[in-house]
């Protein structure tokens, strides 16, 4: 087996720089889909991709970093690892780390990271609870979802048909670092119709959030077999096939004036009604 190299480090200060103009892309979906790469900023989640795994191809920090006693004694050890695992050190000037993550005040570091989907479709035997997000929209939505997801023992999230890209900035950043810790993959209506039809053969329970559900959420057993959560898009719900692959569809009863909830404040609830037996 060939030994990995050691990463390189440099200092880069121009904006025309290749390398910059590279990372800088990745905020467009095309490019990510392109390079298969992504981006995070900050220390924590840095260190928790690294911790969990994940590929760092270039780390990027601005050069005064570095003499500030406590970020270098952060930034040092982290920097050795990624080298010693293959990855680039990028130094840069203030002004490039704002061009970067386009924030007047940005972290003081910012990854790229290899893409990969880690999820299984192979159904668990076992009291596993899945998450299915179909066609969730919004970056914060989806992340603080991930979030959600990973403090309550979520064992995978799946995300089903057009959902916005868990690559973007703005989906990690929400995200808090569960995004690495997490399973996840994507995948269509079809297969999502075939995957319910696995959980219910294991004794398991697909349900369905809906406006329209017949059965009030606490009432619902959620102890026995594996199970399935699935929620739909912030403005129309689950699409009609979704709804048709869940054996139960859930509400959630609301006393105010108000016709629904926020995505992620519904799949919390839901979640932790799935898995509070479990806690």
């Amino acid at each position: 087996m060939s030994e990995i190299r050691q990463g390189r480090v440099e200092e880069i200060t121009s904006h025309s720089n290749p390398r910059i103009k590279s990372i800088r892309a990745l905020a467009m979906k095309k490019a990510r889909d392109r390079d298969g790469l992504f981006i995070a900023e900050g220390l924590k989640l840095s260190t928790d991709a690294l911790a969990a795994g994940w590929e760092i191809t270039t780390l990027v920090h601005p050069k005064r970093a570095l003499e500030d006693d406590n970020l270098r004694g952060r930034i040092e050890p982290l920097s050795a690892t990624i080298r010693a695992r293959g990855g680039d050190i990028l130094t840069v000037p203030d002004k490039l780390m704002v061009a970067l993550t386009k924030r007047d005040n940005p972290q003081v570091v910012l990854s790229v990271i290899r893409q990969k989907e880690t999820a299984t479709t192979d159904v668990p035997s076992g009291n596993e609870t899945w998450l299915c997000l179909e066609k969730v929209r919004d970056p914060g939505n989806l992340g603080t979802c991930f979030r959600t997801a990973e403090a309550l023992g979520i064992a995978q999230v799946l995300l089903v048909g057009d959902t916005t890209d868990p690559f973007a900035l703005e989906t990690v950043r929400a995200t808090m670092g569960a995004f690495f810790h997490v399973p996840f993959a994507r995948l269509s209506n079809e297969q999502l119709t075939q995957l319910a039809k696995g959980f219910r053969t294991n004794g398991g329970n697909v349900t369905g959030a809906h406006l329209e559900g017949s059965e009030d959420h606490r009432a619902l057993d959620y102890s026995v077999g594996p199970q399935l959560l699935v929620m739909g898009n912030e403005q129309a719900g689950l699409t009609s096939e979704a709804s048709a692959a869940c054996d139960r569809l859930a509400r959630i009863p609301m006393a105010g004036e108000a016709d629904s909830l926020n995505l992620a404040v519904a799949t919390g609830i839901l979640t932790f009604a799935a898995r509070n037996h479990a806690l």
